[in-house]
This record gives structure tokens, C-alpha cells and sequence, in this order.
């Protein structure tokens, strides 16, 4: 880890991944229901912090709160404006267990909320008060998920810096599970058609209502079991698939739709930050190129 880029391995960790993923989609429906809506579901996403992963500020019943998911302590803290808190030890718990401590800590604060209880985005969710299935935690595996995170976010955020027209912060989002940041054309996008597991399509259009150039890092998934970087456009223009892109380890997934530059290239790269912010530079260049994007003035 001499470039601090820790290694990953999909495979190794898919136990503690698919649990850590269900227990951000707890943290992230409670933050859904304090907030009001902002466009592309923004006001749902966690940020990346030194620790792990956050709400930011909620409020609710005269009272703000954040809740943290500390991954270097491995705890959940919530923490209130009235100088309460509560703090959750994080193992081999089960999703079920995790759901019930987070409500009943809640309503020990004075915090009334209620969630929908089933997971977005999955193929076949079991409930969260339900799913005693799902309860792996490595706390080696989680440390390295959270530095790849942050070392992915630092790169990101120069990215997102380069550009001048409407821009995402770099944000996490807890129903896909990957760190995400996009750019907009200013024009409007045709109708998106949905069509994503559990979650209506009113979202997804309304996500996709503009011309959207995004990029991000997820840690693996069983469509591709590798942890990896991607890039895409909607909608796709002619052209974008076949364009050459940086560096020469990325390629064109046609089942996913995206550009991917695999992690591992990038962290055994001797300059993984430049082999990254390539990627990112070069994949945008391509999908403003092919769709005609004013980036005159959208680039700062």
C-alpha cells in the first residue's frame, strides 16, 4: 500500500459488502424522510469522512441529529443538538439486529421515523426487520473499502473542480453503493425508462431528466466482480462507446453501458491519482465531444 491505495478483492469480501451495503440503506432512508426533496435525489446520498460515512445534519422533533457510520472505530454514532447521543458496536450482527438498534436508539433520542422497510436497487430485497441473512463483518475488509473511498474522493473532487456548469458534489449513494459525481449539459434528457429493481420510475426519470455525464468508483458487484471506476453519459450518444479513452487499461462494457478502468490497475499504477483523473478527464471528453456539449462554457 506504498501509493496509500489499499488492495481489494470482490470475492473475499462480498459477505461483508453486501451487509455494509443493506445497513447504508437504512442510514440513507432515514435521511430521505427528514429532507426535503432536491433534484436527482442529491438530498439522499452519505458523504465520505475521515471516519467513514455520514448523514450530515437531520432534523426532526425540535431537534437536529447526524448519524455516522464509523467504519475506523467500527460504531454507528448518533449524535443531537440537545447534547444526546447514542453509540452502536459494530460485528456480526445481522441486518435485522442493526434495524432494530438504529429505531430503538432513535426513539430514545425523541427521533420518530419510520422507513420503508425494503431495499432499493436489489434483485429480491428482504426486508430490513426480516433479513437475519445478511450479518458479515470484517473490520479489515471495511478499513480498506473506507481508504480506497477516500482516496477515490480526493481525485474525484479535483475532477469535479475542472468544471464550471451544473456539478454534482461527490457523494455516496447508498442504493447503487458506489461514490459518484456528475456534470450536466444544461439541456434536457429524453425520458429515462426506469425499469430499476425496487425503485419507481418516477426517481429514475427524474435523475436522468438532463443530459448527464457521471463518473464513480463502486467496490464490485455480481455484473462485474471486481472493484472499479466507471464512466457514462446519458443519454448515450452515437459514437461515445467506440471513442478512445486514458489510459490503455480501460475498456467499453457493453453489458453495463459504461467505460471501466478496474481498481487494481489504478492502485498498482506507479501514479495512481494521474492514472485516475485520466480516466476521468478522457471519458468526459469523449461524451461531451459525441454529444455536442458546449463545453466552452460549461469548462472552467
Amino acid at each position: 500500500m506504498k501509493t496509500g491505495w489499499p488492495e481489494l478483492n470482490y470475492h473475499t469480501s462480498k459477505d461483508t459488502l453486501e451487509t455494509l451495503h443493506l445497513w447504508t440503506q437504512i442510514l440513507g432512508k432515514i435521511k430521505l424522510k427528514m429532507q426535503p426533496w432536491v433534484n436527482h435525489s442529491w438530498h439522499v446520498t452519505l458523504s465520505v469522512t475521515p471516519t467513514g460515512l455520514t448523514t450530515g445534519d437531520l432534523s426532526g422533533q425540535n431537534q437536529h441529529f447526524q448519524i455516522d457510520l464509523d467504519l475506523v472505530q467500527h460504531q454507528v454514532s448518533i449524535k443531537t443538538s440537545t447534547g444526546q447521543s447514542r453509540t452502536l458496536a459494530l460485528g456480526h450482527i445481522s441486518v435485522a439486529e442493526f434495524y432494530k438498534k438504529i429505531m430503538h436508539a432513535l426513539a430514545e433520542l425523541g427521533i420518530d421515523v419510520e422507513i420503508y422497510k425494503v431495499p432499493c436497487e436489489l434483485e429480491n430485497p428482504i426486508p430490513f426487520d426480516e433479513d437475519n441473512t445478511h450479518k458479515t463483518y470484517n473490520p479489515g475488509q471495511v478499513t480498506a473499502l473506507h481508504q480506497a473511498l477516500l482516496k477515490a474522493q480526493e481525485v474525484m473532487q479535483k475532477f469535479r473542480a475542472e468544471f464550471r456548469g451544473k456539478c454534482s458534489p461527490v457523494h455516496f449513494f447508498w442504493g447503487s453503493f458506489d461514490l459518484a459525481v456528475s456534470r450536466f449539459s444544461g439541456r434536457t434528457a429524453p425520458k429515462h425508462p426506469g425499469g430499476v429493481p425496487n425503485l419507481p420510475d418516477w426517481v429514475a426519470q427524474e435523475a436522468y431528466s438532463h443530459e448527464v455525464s457521471s463518473a464513480g468508483f463502486w467496490p464490485g458487484n455480481e455484473a462485474l466482480p471486481e472493484a472499479a471506476f466507471y464512466s457514462y453519459i446519458y443519454p448515450e450518444p452515437e459514437g461515445y462507446r467506440t471513442a478512445s479513452v486514458k489510459p490503455a487499461e480501460a475498456y467499453f462494457h457493453e453489458t453495463l453501458g459504461e467505460f471501466i478502468l478496474p481498481y487494481e490497475a489504478v492502485r498498482s499504477a506507479d501514479n495512481p491519482d494521474a492514472m485516475l483523473l485520466d480516466f476521468l478527464r478522457s471519458t468526459y471528453e469523449a461524451a461531451a465531444k459525441h454529444a455536442n456539449w458546449d463545453t466552452q462554457t460549461l469548462e472552467a
